[in-house]
């Protein structure tokens, strides 16, 4: 998917797409919709198969826009990069988007039964865990998205997962805070978190989704595609291995945080989290599995990025969707070594 010419919603790009299905099947993209000034939307799009491979988009509009006071500031606004997960437990498709307000990135929460019409849910409340010596509220959070089946919580209770990826740069919402980190978080790069919500409390009152619990740190920066920071991708896919995750990891320079970064390069890794307790990482890529190389991954509004936000099977074989250099979408065919 690249901009429609005249199209002014896309003057600055389509990128990071969510993905789903119809109630008949059909797979539809919604990508994150740039307008003149930064401002984001997200749209919707039937995706068109020729063969069993993604070859386009047919767009049918907008589906959720910065139309909420908390959505927007004085001089920004934007519902960006929307990861979308379907949860069979609750029959719905869950989509996790950063709030671009006042005061910066912010994670939120809508919901949908058919991909058009989404519920805002608002955005996500940490709990305090005294343990962390920290309020995760205080913190810009980006790259959040759930699981979609449900797995057992710090305390054993049956709890929807959701990652995310704090900020720790305080000095991003009030100038001379700093780095602040929780307890016992020794390297301040920003990496992946998982925080839980019963299943229980959902199943009573869907609005509490957005109440997350029992945060964990899950992984951080390891090897050298990774050296800046890493954060999750599409929502984690179930394997026989256990939870196939596809993050990205970021080397470079980072110019302000809400800049569009220059001196950076996002390539794709992906680890295997365990069935049963995702916290525990069971294997891990050392070097990407998609990192940029052809023209329209090098050269865009931010440079040689390749950003993975869906994974989708079709016909049987595995497709990634991502974002190009924060200008375009691409399609990658995901296959299992030795398959």
């Amino acid at each position: 998917m690249v901009p429609e010419p005249g199209n002014d919603l896309e003057a600055e790009g389509v990128l990071n797409p969510g993905t789903g299905h119809s109630a008949d099947g059909t797979l539809y993209l919604l990508p994150r919709l740039v307008a003149t000034g930064n401002v984001s939307r997200v749209g919707i799009a039937r995706i068109i198969i020729t063969d069993g491979v993604p070859t386009g988009v047919d767009r049918e509009g907008v589906v959720l826009e910065p139309d909420r006071g908390w959505e927007r500031g004085a001089n920004n606004a934007g519902v960006e990069d929307p990861r979308v997960t379907f949860i069979p437990r609750l029959d719905l498709h869950v989509m996790t988007y950063v709030a671009y307000g006042p005061l910066g990135p912010r994670t939120a929460v809508a919901v949908s039964s058919d991909l058009r019409e989404w519920r805002r849910l608002g955005p996500a409340l940490f709990a305090f865990d005294d343990a962390l010596d920290m309020d995760l509220n205080l913190f810009h959070n980006k790259d959040t998205v759930f699981f979609p089946e449900p797995v057992a919580g710090p305390d054993g209770i049956e709890s929807f997962a959701v990652l995310h990826r704090p900020m720790w740069d305080l000095g991003e919402v009030k100038p001379g805070e700093g780095i602040r980190v929780p307890a016992g978080v020794t390297d301040t790069r920003q990496s992946i978190w998982i925080s839980y919500v019963p299943v229980a409390d959902v199943l009573a009152d869907i609005t509490k989704l957005v109440l997350w619990s029992g945060h964990r740190f899950l992984a951080g920066p390891e090897f050298a595609f990774e050296a800046l920071k890493i954060g999750g991708g599409p929502a984690p896919l179930r394997v026989p291995e256990g939870w196939l995750l596809m993050h990205h990891g970021v080397t470079g320079t980072i110019d302000g945080a809400f800049s569009q970064q220059q001196k950076v390069n996002y390539s794709a890794g992906a680890m295997i989290l365990d069935a049963i307790d995702p916290t525990i990482v069971l294997q891990r890529t050392s070097e990407p599995l998609l990192k940029a190389e052809t023209p329209d991954e090098i050269s865009g509004i931010v440079p040689n990025v390749v950003f993975p936000t869906a994974i989708e099977e079709i016909d049987g074989q595995l497709f990634v969707f991502y974002g190009m250099a924060d200008s375009k979408i691409g399609v990658a065919r995901l296959d299992r070594v030795g398959a």
